[in-house]
């Protein structure tokens, strides 16, 4: 027979789940730790590419142009705030000759005329004025001919990026050709190790599955299975993807409902002293789930679920006897070979002396 396995305290069993987790958890980092390095691998380098596609002599063209509209960028800069310098001029001036001139009028109603440094202000002032006034349309010429010679360069400029767009369309497809490729061949790569590891965990799951270094399988399982489909995912397109886990999903589920199909049909020593376990636990036949009415429960009804809410009223004082299920002709209870003593059938140990036996 079997030895039951111990179970340890609920505090040891929280801590073993904990731990399986968190081992989980660092195993899984372990794996992305491997599988960035192999990402690190230098892939294409479109700069090199773009230079076998490029015309260079277009593209110092392209930089000279850039050069001159800066240029003559920075020259209509330079030419509006000398405009804007010789605005203010002529502006303050404006308003001194208004001062002179009404002072000017002033005087002729007063029949006073104005003296010698007057007039010179006056006639100063205005051979500024348009002086200013001269150099300030010369400013707007300049400013005119710079801002229609940065418009030709602009258009020059279009036309070569047009040029180079064109050029730069095959060197576009290559680079994403040779992108796709190293992404593929990264992904060879990190499923070279991941899947042999899957594998492995896989082999050993199965076969060491009732090991009490299980813990340690599963998390180094389970982290390798999630690695494995970030790894699918990132380098899998999306619209392949979802076909890919729908059909990983479909073959996991059949697996594990033809799994539990099996446990029901050709169930295994342990599931089934758990399975008969349970059912004397709630008074239910193991095998057909029929009532087992004997002691005081002989004329009450229950289900599985109100079991333990169906208490007899008072306390059984009669001898226990052997009980055949009505049902099904299953033997529940049984006498002791060694100690004449009603015991349950379907359970290894004698519950008055403890005496063992086979349960088929």
């Amino acid at each position: 027979m079997k030895q039951t396995k111990a179970q340890g305290t609920w505090s040891i069993r929280f801590l073993i789940h904990l731990f399986t987790a968190a081992l989980t958890i660092l195993i899984f980092w372990l794996l992305g730790f491997l599988v960035k390095d192999i990402e690190s691998t230098k892939g294409p380098d479109y700069a090199e590419i773009e230079r076998r596609h490029i015309d260079q002599s277009v593209l110092m063209k392209k930089d000279l142009l850039e050069k001159q509209i800066a240029e003559k960028e920075r020259l209509i800069t330079n030419k509006r705030e000398e405009q804007r310098l010789a605005s203010d001029s002529s502006q303050n001036l404006q308003r001194t000759i208004n001062q002179l001139l009404e002072l000017q009028k002033l005087s002729i109603q007063k029949a006073v005329s104005l003296t010698e440094a007057e007039k010179e202000n006056l006639s100063v002032s205005l051979k500024h004025f348009l002086e200013n006034q001269k150099k300030y349309q010369e400013l707007n010429k300049s400013i005119a001919d710079l801002t229609s010679q940065k418009l030709q360069l602009d258009d020059e400029e279009r036309r070569i990026d047009q040029q180079i767009e064109q050029q730069r369309k095959p060197a576009h497809e290559e680079f994403q050709g040779l992108a796709r490729s190293h992404q593929l061949r990264l992904a060879l790569y990190q499923l070279l190790i991941l899947v042999p590891l899957l594998l492995t965990a896989s082999y050993l799951l199965i076969r060491k599955r009732r090991s009490v270094y299980f813990p340690l399988l599963l998390a180094f399982g389970a982290a390798t299975l999630l690695k494995v489909g970030f790894v699918i995912h990132e380098y899998l397109p999306s619209r392949y993807f979802k076909y890919v886990l729908t059909i990983t999903l479909m073959i996991v589920v059949a697996r594990i409902l033809v799994y539990l199909i099996g446990i029901i049909a050709f169930p295994k020593a342990d599931w089934l002293i758990r399975q008969y376990r349970e059912a004397y636990e709630r008074f239910l036949c193991p095998v057909c789930n029929y009532p087992i009415r004997v002691g005081p429960r002989k004329f009450l009804y229950w289900t599985r679920r109100t079991v333990h809410k169906i208490l007899p009223q008072h306390e059984f004082v009669g001898k226990d006897e052997a009980y055949t299920c009505p049902a099904c002709g299953t033997e529940l209870f049984e006498q002791c070979p060694s100690c004449q003593q009603i015991r349950h059938s379907l359970l290894f140990h004698c519950d008055h002396c403890g005496a063992i036996k086979e349960v088929k």
